[in-house]
Parts: structure tokens; sequence; C-alpha cells
């Protein structure tokens, strides 16, 4: 049975809603240097197509989400660009390991540019918001393109560290054709 159910997409909606607020922004350096730390690893997993090490970085209970509204609200009433739960996310790696996902034939090259990270308090002390900038530059089939926007993350404190509970990707060209969102991730 799915965990995506309308108390997950509740608990999702409320939790990416007026979370950027500077009333919440953490001033510890230590916490933002975590964070900042924890995107740029995701990056580079992602760049390197170690995409289980990169999965691993996730809880059980996730989902990622590229809308493709301005103002991103309710994902059961709004088009996105994709909404996966862990079990797709799973099945997009499973397919990528085959070697015959024919978005990725062949492979992309990819370098994402992860900056001006920001960590902003919730009323979960062990729940962090975290938003930041992407650039990806992706080389594929001899052609490179650009894709831009920024991110938010909500990131909960494990024993050691932090996982990330749920992603949203603002892309700028959310309302333009993005041929191959595969990698976007």
């Amino acid at each position: 049975m799915s965990y995506v159910d309308d108390a997950y997409y509740e608990k999702l909606i409320a939790a990416f809603a007026d979370w950027q607020r500077e009333e919440l922004e953490v001033e510890d350096v230590a916490l933002r240097e975590q964070c900042r730390m924890l995107l740029e690893r995701e990056a580079r997993l992602l760049d390197q197509g170690r995409y289980p090490d990169w999965l691993a970085l996730y809880a059980p209970e996730c989902v990622v989400w590229v809308p493709s509204a301005a103002v991103p609200g309710d994902p059961r009433r709004e088009v996105s660009v994709f909404f996966d739960d862990r079990r797709r996310l799973e099945d997009r790696i499973f397919r990528l390991g085959t070697g015959s996902a024919w978005s990725q034939v062949p492979p992309s090259r990819t370098v994402r540019f992860v900056c001006n990270v920001e960590a902003f308090r919730t009323p979960e002390r062990t729940v962090l918001m975290v938003r930041s900038n992407l650039m990806l530059s992706e080389f594929r089939a001899g052609e490179t393109r650009f894709l831009s926007g920024w991110c938010g993350h909500r990131l909960r404190r494990r024993q050691v560290g932090w996982e990330i509970e749920a992603k949203q990707i603002n892309l700028l060209e959310r309302d333009q054709s993005l041929r191959n969102p595969s990698l976007i991730f």
C-alpha cells in the first residue's frame, strides 16, 4: 500500500507553503553547512550516475516533485512535470540501470551547480526546509542544454546526519517543452 494518500498530500502542501520567511532562517553556521554539504553530495551522486547511492539520501517515505505551476499548490489538482514517490524513483533507477532506457541512450553527462543554500526552521525540531538555486547542464547526443530553477528540500534529522523527505524542483522552464526530463531529479 502506498504512503501517498490524502493525509500525505496535506502534510506536503503545508510543508511547502509559506516557509521561506526571514524570521525562520537558521543562523547556526554549522547547521547551514550540513545542509549545503548534503545538497552538494546529492548533486555529485546524480552527476556520477550513482542513483542507488543518491536514493539512499532519501527517507523511506519520500517524493520528488517537479511542479509546472508558477506557484505550486496541490499536486493532486495541478499538472506536474513529475511527482514520484519512492517506488517510482526505484523504477526509474532500475530502468536507467538496464542500459536500455530509451531516454538515456546515449547516456547524459551532467553537471549540477547548487548555490545560495538557505535553511529554515519548521515547527518540528528535527525538520528543516532548505532552499537552493540549481543550474543543470546536460550533454547528450551531441547537444548541450541548460535547465535552471530553485529547489526546496524538506530534511529530517537522522541519528547521524540528515535524510531528504521531499524535494520540490521549481524550474524556470516549467511551462516549456522539457523533451527529456528524466535526469532532473
